[in-house]
């Protein structure tokens, strides 16, 4: 079962897929942040076959919702309404900085965010596939 990692950004949206089978992340796109991204976001879990999707839960130090979550929270309203796919919050603290430390700043740096979003996700999971 694929699984869709989303790392939200104000300005951009970094996106992964799974694997078939749900075991390995890996960085499919980034995207901007705008009024096209429902439609982009449909097409790839029509096109991937997308069984879960797997938002950043966006938190402060103290592990508490930072601003950027009420918007996160829209977006997970968004999905929920239009899509028949359960929408799951993954802790996504300092995956930008993995993904800069891993590659530095590229294009893809927030797709590689969403894809240690969506396989610390899929590593807790594990035991369910």
């Amino acid at each position: 079962m694929r699984h869709l990692g989303i790392d939200y950004g104000t300005k951009r949206i970094g996106i992964a897929v799974s694997d078939a089978l749900g075991t390995m992340a890996f960085p499919k796109l980034v995207v901007p942040n705008d009024a096209n991204l429902l439609e982009v976001l449909k097409e790839l879990i029509e096109e991937y076959q997308v069984a879960v999707i797997v938002v950043g839960h966006s938190l402060d130090a103290n592990k508490q919702p930072n601003s950027l979550q009420a918007a996160i929270d829209e977006l997970i309203t968004d999905l929920t309404l239009q899509f028949a796919v359960p929408v799951h919050l993954e802790p996504e603290q300092y995956t930008t900085q993995a993904a800069l430390r891993i590659q530095g700043r590229t294009s893809q740096t927030d797709a590689s965010a969403a894809a240690l979003i969506l396989d610390a996700y899929l590593q807790k999971h594990k035991s369910n596939h």
